[in-house]
């Protein structure tokens, strides 16, 4: 990776040499955490203080944390449980939801709509693609009782971040459950889950330089949640499965990395976003900056700057710049190799044709000025040659 410049760090970041390091040391060892021997033992222990580790640093009750495979599983255990619970318990079958979720939420909640009669509300946003905070009191309000309410924390395409502690206030207030996907957002925000209050949070490990294939729920022990997966009962139940012991150990040390170094890493990557930013302005003066342009914790994702290029295929800048060296991502999700419009844009208003033309780059705290100027170098001569693209297509068309 070191001959490239990389900067798609919101899809995944590179694994932190510490959490790498316990990784190792605890995959040398034997011992499933749910046997009772002493190997066991050893490995519930391990398991356990990591489980004591990041519940300190988020503000929360240990037993809290629920493991899981990562945001994924954590996102659908969240709104498959949840509003299974509460319809057991209060028959209530509606849920609130943003346009813009990740697909980790809108899937299961398509699922549940279309399989479980749920009725799905979803909130509009905004032209920054922010939900408004009066939408969701108006619904919470409303004669019709609501299940769930899922907005995430911040957007993982235009990194705009949302009203989360006014939407959990308010759905604390009204008795409703409320769930934030935060896998975008820890290590890049403060984050104080026990003063959010939130019913249920998502983070996963390799957003922040842990291992992949380990995350958690962060879920309020006083609420139930219906398993999706059943077995040896593993978490309260309410996640069977072996704990993978080895990946706890790492997750936990990517999450004290990302907890205290937050301020320091938000003053680095805004400066290397801005710079970005002013870059591609003048390098593409037709260029589109998406999402909120303010700098603040409230408002976006330090590390995130999401740009629109009119009359060209993002798909098609993405492999120019590949093949310059340079690994960033669409504005787009891509379902079986098959680009398509970005829903984000979509929800705030955008016409299709600019919700394919996006661009992503997220950095990290390893990121320099070095890789930004590369991108701003390499920018122009990408740009001329997907817009000749597409217009030669247009023309065969």
């Amino acid at each position: 990776m070191s001959s490239r410049v990389y900067l798609d760090h919101a899809a995944t970041t590179p694994m932190l040499p510490q959490a790498r390091a316990a990784w190792i040391a605890e995959s040398e060892r034997a011992g499933n955490p749910s046997s009772l021997h002493a190997s066991g033992r050893r490995r519930r222990q391990v398991v356990e203080e990591a489980r004591e580790s990041i519940a300190a640093l988020l503000n929360v009750r240990p037993s809290a944390i629920v493991f899981t495979s990562g945001g994924t599983e954590a996102d659908n255990l969240a709104v498959k449980g949840l509003f299974w619970a509460e319809r057991q318990a209060r028959g209530a079958t509606t849920i609130l939801s943003s346009s813009v979720e990740h697909h980790a939420v809108l899937d299961p909640l398509v699922w549940l709509e279309q399989e479980q009669a749920a009725s799905v509300e979803w909130l509009p946003v905004d032209g920054l693609g922010r939900v408004s905070v009066d939408d969701v009191l108006t619904r919470l309000a409303g004669s019709d009782p609501v299940a769930l309410c899922t907005v995430m924390w911040a957007n993982n395409e235009l990194g705009t971040v949302q009203p989360v502690q006014r939407i959990a206030d308010a759905c604390r207030a009204a008795g409703v459950p409320f769930h934030t996907d935060a896998v975008q957002a820890l290590g890049h925000v403060p984050m104080d889950l026990g003063a959010l209050g939130a019913t249920a949070v998502t983070i996963s490990s390799h957003k922040l330089g842990g291992p992949f294939g380990v995350g958690a729920l962060i879920l309020d022990p006083t609420r139930a949640a219906t398993p999706v997966l059943h077995g040896g009962g593993q978490e309260r139940d309410v996640r069977s499965g072996t704990l993978d012991a080895p990946a706890i150990a790492a997750f936990a040390v990517a999450v004290e990395h990302a907890v205290r170094g937050q301020e320091q890493r938000a003053q680095h990557l805004i400066a290397l976003r801005e710079h970005l930013r002013n870059g591609v302005a003048a390098a593409v003066p037709g260029a589109v900056v998406n999402g909120d342009l303010g700098t603040g914790p409230d408002e976006r994702l330090p590390g995130n700057l999401h740009v629109s290029f009119p009359g060209c295929e993002g798909d098609l800048l993405l492999m120019l710049l590949d093949a310059a060296g340079i690994d960033c991502s669409t504005g787009s999700a891509c379902t079986a190799g098959i680009p398509e419009p970005s829903h984000v844009l979509l929800a705030m208003g955008a016409d299709e044709a600019t919700a394919r033309s996006s661009l992503r780059f997220s950095l990290s705290e390893s990121s320099s000025r070095e890789d930004v100027d590369a991108v701003i170098a390499a920018l122009p001569g990408v740009v001329e040659r997907a817009a000749r693209a597409g217009s030669v297509a247009g023309r065969t068309g």
